[in-house]
């Protein structure tokens, strides 16, 4: 049985996916930092829950351990994200996201990332074939951003993009490192989730779609890429 350990998976695209990923028999451990609702959505799908706040080394270091000695793992979803917000839900602009509200995203969705695939590499590496999908976006994309008739080149944001962008450096980073993995980054669409106020026009089994095909990949599936529903996607 493949096991699969999905940060930030009480709800949005991380439930979806863990819920995907389990009814096609993965057994699946749901990361989260609220335990309350970390239980009850493991409850729910049949799953296992692990305390995982992606901040905290401690925190991360004794889920590597409980998983370990569960078993071991042979796939890594990092997905536990966030995006700044003002009020309203408006998105900062340049002239008023500081320094501080830049590293509060990136201290997440990119030290987050490194924080939980280092602590556990060690368990993946014993895997006959081992996953890292890490959740990006569409704003990663430099070429996407910067084109005026691009979809994404409306946001106005600092911090979102440049954390999202750092995450795909560490997918092609790790997936030169670890070789005998299949290591990838996926752009779900711009989805209606938490993160975003519900202003996504996808449903959350639509945006899951990529990540849940990529988390399932054999040994000979592609590595170092950057995909979307539609295919790979411009760094």
């Amino acid at each position: 049985m493949t096991t699969t350990l999905i940060t930030g998976a009480t709800r949005g695209l991380g439930e979806e996916t863990a819920r995907r990923l389990a009814a096609v028999g993965h057994e699946v451990w749901i990361g989260a930092r609220d335990a309350d609702r970390g239980r009850a959505v493991a409850e729910e799908l049949g799953a296992r829950f692990v305390a995982l706040d992606v901040l905290d080394d401690d925190s991360v270091a004794a889920a590597a351990d409980l998983v370990g000695e569960a078993g071991g793992l042979d796939v890594l979803v990092n997905n536990a994200g966030i995006e700044p917000r003002r009020a309203g839900n408006a998105i900062p602009t340049p002239a008023d996201e500081t320094a501080a509200d830049v590293l509060w995203t990136f201290a997440t969705n990119v030290l987050g990332v490194v924080r939980v695939t280092h602590a556990f590499w060690p368990l993946l590496h014993r895997s006959a074939a081992p996953v890292i999908v890490n959740v990006s976006s569409g704003l990663a994309s430099l070429t996407g951003l910067s084109d005026p008739d691009g979809p994404t080149h409306f946001y106005p944001g600092l911090g979102y993009p440049a954390s999202k962008a750092a995450v795909n450096a560490l997918t092609v980073q790790y997936a030169k490192a670890f070789p005998a993995a299949r290591v990838n980054a996926v752009e779900p669409g711009f989805t209606a989730t938490a993160l975003n106020g519900f202003a996504g026009p996808q449903t959350v089994a639509e945006g899951a779609e990529t990540i849940v095909r990529m988390a399932r990949l054999g040994p000979d599936g592609p590595t170092g890429t950057f995909v979307s529903r539609d295919g790979v996607l411009p760094w």
